[in-house]
């Protein structure tokens, strides 16, 4: 079922989180990218046609922006038990096939999605240095089964503006994909 994001508060502090990487085992913190000039979380999964769609254009976007020193994190936080492609093993393996070069974490327990209001995927977050929330949202106009471009336009716009020192841009349009697959008992009210 497609869904929205919810639009966090704009200047929200970025909830802490300290999640598995699905690749490596170790465990990533928020305090781990503290020294980032701008952090981009993004909630993604393996099997929901609108990440399907931006993958390989996210995974470029991502690799463009660490390279300018900006902390990416993925995030899977479907329930396996609803989605058993989102598995740390399901996830491990989109990341080696797209090329993520970032941590992609497991969320197990879901807690962080919900600490981020998150709603779908693909949801973006991007993040200041002082890691308030400058940017929620959708990664571009494109959608699956259009003929709009994946650009990472909206994005891309917001990470410019904060890396440059400057604000993002004031309107930003939440992101659409598929619900967050939440645990029974951890759909948000």
């Amino acid at each position: 079922m497609a869904a929205g994001s919810q639009m966090l508060e704009l200047g929200t502090p970025a909830p802490p989180f300290a999640l598995t990487e699905v690749t490596t085992g170790e465990q990533v913190t928020l305090e781990d990218v503290a020294e980032a000039p701008v952090l981009l979380v993004a909630f993604l999964c393996k099997h929901c046609p609108y990440v399907v769609h931006v993958q390989e254009g996210f995974a470029a976007l991502a690799r463009e922006y660490q390279a300018r020193g900006v902390a990416v994190i993925g995030i899977g936080s479907n329930d396996p038990g609803v989605s058993p492609d989102d598995t740390p093993e399901g996830l491990a393996e989109q990341k080696q096939q797209i090329g993520f070069e970032f941590p992609y974490l497991f969320d197990a327990d879901q807690s962080v999605a919900m600490a981020y209001h998150a709603a779908c995927t693909p949801d973006f977050f991007v993040f200041d240095a002082a890691r308030t929330l400058a940017y929620r949202g959708r990664m571009d106009a494109s959608r699956p089964k259009t003929d709009v471009e994946v650009t990472g336009a909206d994005l891309r716009a917001a990470l410019d503006a904060l890396l440059a020192g400057q604000p993002a841009p004031s309107e930003q349009f939440p992101s659409m994909g598929c619900s967050i697959k939440w645990a029974p008992g951890n759909e948000p009210a």
